[in-house]
């Protein structure tokens, strides 16, 4: 089965139109695409692997240390009144393990709270976030991140 991360962190076929977030030893941050959701992240080990159980505790550890910093970050949005996080790795192409980092607006409507989320993701076109509004996003966010300690 071709692995769509894979494929994006290979540069072969990005996802995302924007740059990375973040890029560290064992994991790289990026944005979900297409989504109508500013600040949809998507944390993604570089190695393929499709179980959580898989990581080794080095990587565990970085990874907390990225989950922390960019829900610091999120929380500096006065509109987000929480970050959801959920990895689930059962998507068609997707098997490869990520972790979703969602910000929750204040006024995120009821039915979409919780994994109804999803629903953020399935936009396509016009719905979706501009190439040109995903980038500039995601280079004030790295700004952000980078102020976090």
């Amino acid at each position: 089965m071709e692995c769509l991360t894979c494929l994006n962190l290979s540069g072969e076929r990005r996802i995302s139109p924007g740059p990375y977030i973040y890029q560290g030893e064992s994991w790289v941050v990026d944005h979900a695409y297409p989504t109508s959701h500013p600040g949809w992240l998507v944390i993604l080990p570089r190695r393929h692997i499709e179980a959580l159980h898989e990581l080794s505790k080095e990587e565990f550890q970085e990874l907390a240390e990225i989950e922390y910093k960019l829900v610091q970050a999120m929380h500096t949005d006065p509109a987000v009144q929480k970050e959801y996080m959920m990895c689930f790795a059962e998507g068609q192409g997707f098997h490869h393990v990520h972790i979703h980092v969602v910000p929750k607006p204040a006024n995120l409507p009821e039915h979409l709270k919780g994994p109804r989320i999803f629903e953020l993701l399935k936009v396509e076109g016009e719905q979706a976030l501009s190439a040109e509004a995903l980038t500039a996003f995601c280079e004030e966010f790295t700004r952000k991140l980078q102020a976090v300690r």
